[in-house]
């Protein structure tokens, strides 16, 4: 396999790892599966280039797959999802190589990295009691979540990371013709090895499996990086502000959403909640004793040649270490005491014991803070006799992880359906005789209840009550939050989140199923207070509408606003990218969450609080994604106060933190974001804000009604999506352990967002990423060049709308509708395939010719030479894969069945998601 692009200098050694790793993979094919498959993988990709270049009709290339054999086509599907895999390691390797070359020419830092942050901050000149303010309580938190395209094995990453590690020594280490070989053959190895390993499991994935992968991400680089990357932070802004004692504590804190999201999810259980929490805790502290283990191993310095402090012979002899080879040690049995108290309290609150452990009668320590006093004994003591860069090296490590993970290690939010609380509520109130039909009343009528609810200690059941399936459920999941609190700390659970929150009343039963579980105390005349926030998930166009107005209504309830004052005025909002985008479309939906934000600020400034946003962003732009950077600097102003908590999912988690380098370079770009929000002005709209937002209104009106007269008014649309695109086999394959609907029917609005955007996605349409846009600028321009200037200025100065053109133009260079067409034909009903495929292809068309018109480019990746190399490099490798996804699904929905023809097709799901890299 090989592969060109258009050719500039800069890149040829991207096009030469490219080779050469394509090259073996060809070899190996050839070797492993016979001349025959190796053939068909060349034919197919010789035909992809020939079909780029017009050289042959799309139909003809297809002929190849028509009627393949199961036993045929999956080998020729692995060895174009084996190539994605290996473009996707030679164009990080790549981006590394260029930052390199630019750092040796001097040149200034790139934006979104913080050293550009930083010369932005020192130009700015703002004086240190407005950054003390602006970064208060400061947070930037990455929130693993589960996806269900994301089904490869850790034995598959560590495996791409060995090849990416041989990649690098290869380039940089200087190398006679014996020594390259010997790593030309390590690298063949890694690939054979990677050839002979299956990409996806077997089964279906569980919960615990997912909660097991979303934890691999620490060890593979976020107990690493995000550490470091505090440490560094804090003392940049300390330099700059010396008198402000900025970040005192670490503003990069990971979260997940795994085992403690059960919305639509019927296998989150508290046993399950429980695991999730104990299993994070368990990566954090079998770390912490891993690395005390290798201090105490070296820290082997004497008393007998350096003087230590008072506290750390203290700290010494408690530990009761009676080996008299350590007796003048007092590093090694100081560590080992600390050793033992952790142990103590692994003992207290794991299921196991990490490997490290030192089982001893040892006292736990009651908080993570009580841990960083004993390291920072030993580190006192090691500076006080000139051992400084000691101290700066794993010892500092392992204290700022302790500060960043304490014993937690993240953050489990909880979440669930208005609805669902909604009936538990009901139950319980006509159990505990307060009324007999909570779900007939009237708003008003539920507040009055929920709020003298809050209010008494009196409990709504009974250890020996008897309820339904689902409440005795979720009482039982609240329940294990309590106990995780309690035990491991007030960070093990930080959040329960209210999906489709509509009312103050939604609200407010959050609350009382706090309280219910013993989390939130009403006070009992003092103030009342809950560890666990109550954070409202506002995700249809008209709940992001109306969500400034439930919050301030909410905050007016004295109760409430008690809770909010005890936790610091701090009150968390969940803005939802998914179900705003089903509802009304891609340009309705971004600009519904950017009035939004206006609003919700608006009213924090109105009710005293702190606001902090937690974007549920997916992967695909359809789902909020794109470039965190862009993204967040495109927020308007003041929705960014220090604070930011933001979703990361499925193949785009493996993109950005699969390797210590690319996490660095991501986790980066999320604090120079949010501190440049928070710091700087960038939105630059200045005082034309208003006649820009009032045009947006409008675009994004006309959008919504275009969007909605294919998805909503076309009768039989939701047929034609669910034959023209994978979708009804994402809920029969094995992906992920979540159902693809929340309930069983056939509305687009009932599905999960995930399917809904990753089929199409599959099926190359990229739908939720444009559908409507064209139709809106068309409309409201209408031929009037005063008004395209007008658009043509918003996309020079405004960041909110060049984004949402930049993404949406990426989503679109992705798309691509003669593969759509293919899909299309799978479609019985010719009269319906013809008129749905008719207005998305000129609804496409429409959407194109408005960009070059606003941007005046008709390159839609003018703005991202990166994706655009990749687009280039890639895509003739995607096009087997789709013609295979076809064809298998043509069989599979004919009667074949078998276990083989679901494993092609979640091959072939597989294999696209990797290379499009945001398929959901």
């Amino acid at each position: 396999m090989t592969a060109t692009d258009p050719g500039r200098a800069a890149t040829e050694p991207l096009r030469e790892d490219i080779r050469f790793l394509g090259g073996i993979l060809g070899q190996l094919v050839r070797e492993q599966e016979g001349d025959d498959v190796f053939a068909l993988v060349e034919k197919a990709r010789v035909e992809s280039f020939r079909l780029r270049r017009s050289e042959i009709e799309r139909g003809e290339l297809a002929t190849l797959f028509d009627g393949i054999e199961i036993g045929t086509a999956i080998p020729v599907i692995r060895a174009f999802s084996h190539f994605s895999l290996l473009a996707n390691l030679a164009e990080d390797i790549h981006r590394e190589r260029r930052r390199a070359i630019h750092i040796r020419a001097g040149e200034a830092p790139q934006d979104s990295s913080l050293a550009a942050t930083y010369a932005k901050l020192d130009a700015a000149k703002i004086d240190s009691a407005t950054v003390a303010d602006l970064l208060k309580d400061a947070l930037v938190a990455p929130v693993i979540t589960a996806h269900p395209t994301e089904t490869r094995r850790r034995t598959v990453f560590e495996t791409q990371r060995r090849i990416t590690d041989l990649m690098r020594f290869r380039e940089r280490t200087d190398l006679d013709e014996a020594e390259l070989a010997e790593v030309n053959v390590q690298v063949r190895r890694q690939i054979l090895t990677l050839w002979q390993t299956a990409l996806i499991r077997l089964s279906r994935l569980r919960i615990q499996d997912e909660i097991e992968v979303g934890l691999r991400y620490y060890e593979m680089s976020l107990l690493e990086v995000m550490p470091k990357i505090n440490a560094e932070l804090r003392a940049e802004l300390r330099k700059r502000w010396p008198d402000a004692d900025l970040l005192p504590t670490p503003i990069l804190r990971p979260g997940s959403w795994i085992g403690g999201d059960r919305d639509g999810n019927p296998f989150v259980t508290a046993e399950v909640v429980h695991a999730a929490i104990h299993r994070a805790a368990f990566v954090a502290l079998e770390h912490y004793l891993t690395e005390l283990r290798i201090l105490e191993q070296e820290l082997s310095m004497s008393a007998r040649l350096v003087s230590v402090t008072y506290a750390l012979d203290e700290l010494a002899d408690a530990a009761g270490e009676q080996s008299a080879f350590r007796a003048d040690e007092p590093y090694r049995r100081a560590l080992w005491g600390v050793r033992t108290r952790l142990t103590a309290t692994a003992e207290r609150f794991l299921d196991d014991l990490p490997a490290d452990a030192v089982r001893a009668d040892a006292e736990p320590y009651d908080s993570p803070q009580q841990l960083l006093d004993h390291l920072d004994i030993v580190d006192s003591s090691l500076r006080r006799h000139g051992d400084q860069i000691v101290a700066d090296d794993r010892l500092a490590t392992l204290r700022q992880s302790v500060e960043t993970f304490g014993f937690n290690l993240s953050g489990l939010d909880l979440r669930q359906n208005s609805e669902v609380h909604e009936e538990v509520m009901a139950e319980l109130l006509a159990w505990a005789g307060v009324h007999p039909n909570y779900k007939s009343l009237p708003e008003y009528d539920r507040v009055q209840i929920l709020t003298a609810e809050l209010a008494t200690r009196r409990p709504l059941s009974s250890p020996d009550a008897t309820f339904s399936e689902l409440t005795t459920k979720e009482l039982a999941i609240t329940r294990a939050a309590a106990n995780a609190v309690r035990t491991i700390g007030p960070g093990a659970v930080p959040n329960y989140i209210i999906s489709m929150c509509t009312s103050v009343s939604d609200m407010l039963e959050a609350a009382v199923l706090l309280k219910e579980a013993g989390i939130l105390d009403p006070g009992n005349g003092k103030a009342p207070y809950s560890p666990i926030g109550v954070v409202p998930l506002f995700e249809t166009i008209e709940d992001l509408q109306q969500g400034a107005t439930t919050l301030l209504a909410t905050l007016d309830i004295p109760i409430y606003r008690a809770l909010v004052r005890a936790r610091g005025d701090n009150q968390e909002v969940m803005l939802g990218y998914s179900d705003s985008n089903k509802d009304g479309g891609y340009l309705a939906a971004n600009w519904a969450l950017y009035r939004a934000e206006l609003d919700l600020v608006d009213a924090a400034r109105k009710s005293g609080i702190r606001l902090r946003l937690f974007h549920g962003r997916g992967g695909t732009v359809g789902r909020g994604g794109g470039p965190s950077y862009d993204a967040i600097l495109a927020q308007p102003v003041g929705a960014v106060t220090g604070s930011l908590r933001i979703t990361e999912q499925g193949e785009v988690i493996a993109a950005k933190y699969a390797e210590p380098r690319r996490a660095k370079r991501n986790l980066e770009t999320l604090l120079a974001a949010t501190i440049e929000s928070t710091l700087l002005d960038v939105e630059g709209l200045g005082s034309s804000a208003e006649p820009a937002y009032a045009i947006l209104d409008d675009l994004a009106e006309r959008a919504r009604v275009s969007y909605g007269e294919l998805v909503h008014e076309t009768p039989g649309f939701v047929e034609y999506f669910r034959l023209s695109t994978p979708v009804a086999e994402i809920g029969e394959l094995n992906i992920g352990s979540r159902p693809a609907s929340r309930k069983a029917t056939n509305s687009v609005y009932d599905l999960r967002a995930i399917p809904w955007v990753m089929s199409w996605s599959q099926s190359r349409v990229m739908l939720p990423g444009w559908y409507g846009v064209g139709s809106a600028f068309e409309g409201w321009i209408d031929g009037d060049d005063a008004k395209l200037a007008k658009l043509a200025d918003l996309h020079e100065k405004w960041p909110f709308f060049q984004t949402v053109l930049s993404n949406m133009a990426m989503v679109m260079s992705k798309a691509d509708l003669g593969l759509a067409a293919r899909y299309a034909e799978l479609v019985p009903n010719v009269e319906l395939r013809e008129k749905v495929f008719g207005m998305i292809t000129d609804e496409f068309d429409r959407t194109i010719r408005m960009h070059k018109a606003i941007t005046g480019s008709d390159d839609l990746l003018k703005d991202n030479p990166a994706v655009a190399r990749s687009v280039f490099n890639r895509f003739p490798y995607l096009e087997p894969l789709n013609h295979l996804q076809v064809e298998l699904l043509r069989q599979f929905r004919a009667g074949d069945d078998r276990e083989s023809v679901k494993r092609g097709i979640l091959l072939t799901m597989n294999g696209l998601a990797t290379a499009l890299q945001n398929s959901g």
